[in-house]
């Protein structure tokens, strides 16, 4: 009830309140659900690609003959977190967990229980995670932070089974709500920090600034672009464009998504850099979830009236 009405007066600030209203409005103000739905699908595809990636060692790595100690497992994980993986054994039970954590993903894709789906989807995913956490790479980290957005939020409200269900029944349409907003809200955030760490992060490296960095990139043995070094060590000037380009899109994404104006073009710029910069390190499932935080500002966030 709390909440509710917190949506309600967030909906009856005046704009001119300052940056406490619009800081209300930005979370509270009832938002359309269908980009959260759209997120649902992007994040549960890539997450069966994820999930999918660690079938053929998973004995090698989560099994009770593993070759993670169980000890070195615990240094690694921050403040004593434990996983549901830490419960199971036997290979069949690690195989059930691991089962159960793919079933998820797929009913949320399909959209059926989204609800309850939705989080049982990112507890089993930070298990999967926890289990091995020096295996977990940066799309699987930004995977987490998607799951668990789509936990919160209203995510099976459209293109789903449960929305099929729903009309079935005779139920009115989904109308905008509070919980959206604040999904949403925390995807916008989680994008902007994500790029302007990265941007930060960048600062601090050498080859960053003479430029070389694009380089260094592509000659690393793991990235798919190996044809492409040769053509950056023959340009100084396309290996320097190509390098400070990565770092001016990465900060004007992480400002430009709190620009009303340039939101949507920052965003959509995004569809096609993300996916880039991440052939580009090597990481295309990376630029692939950095394509999934761009999609909702890519529209307008509908509001109640």
């Amino acid at each position: 009830m709390m909440s509710t009405h917190l949506a309600l007066q967030a909906t009856q600030l005046p704009r001119s309140a300052g940056i406490d209203a619009s800081w209300m409005q930005f979370w509270f103000t009832p938002a359309d659900s269908r980009p959260l739905a759209m997120v649902r699908v992007l994040s549960a595809s890539v997450a069966l690609l994820l999930w999918w990636s660690y079938l053929a060692d998973l004995q090698v790595w989560l099994g009770p003959e593993g070759v993670l100690p169980t000890e070195m497992v615990a240094q690694w994980r921050l403040n004593g977190g434990f996983s549901l993986f830490d419960f199971a054994r036997s290979a069949v039970a690690v195989w059930v967990l691991f089962g159960i954590t793919g079933v998820c993903f797929l009913l949320l894709m399909c959209g059926l229980c989204t609800s309850l789906v939705a989080l049982l989807a990112a507890v089993f995913w930070a298990s999967l995670m926890l289990a091995a956490p020096m295996l977990a790479g940066p799309a699987d980290d930004c995977l987490a932070v998607l799951l668990w957005c789509l936990a919160i939020g209203p995510a099976g409200n459209f293109f789903s089974i449960d929305r099929w269900l729903s009309l079935r029944g005779g139920q009115p349409i989904a109308m905008p709500s509070w919980r959206a907003s604040i999904a949403l809200g925390l995807i916008q955030v989680h994008a902007s920090v994500i790029s302007g760490a990265m941007f930060l992060a960048q600062l601090k490296g050498d080859v960053w600034w003479d430029g070389s960095a694009a380089w260094w990139l592509a000659v690393r043995s793991e990235s798919p672009l190996m044809n492409v070094q040769g053509a950056l060590a023959q340009s100084d000037y396309l290996m320097n464009a190509v390098t400070h380009s990565i770092t001016l899109f990465e900060i004007l994404f992480a400002i430009g998504l709190w620009i009303t104006p340039l939101r949507p073009i920052v965003a959509t710029a995004g569809l096609l850099a993300w996916p880039l910069i991440g052939i580009l390190a090597g990481e295309p499932l990376w630029g692939l979830t950095m394509v999934i935080f761009a999609v909702p500002s890519c529209l307008t966030r509908p509001t109640s009236a």
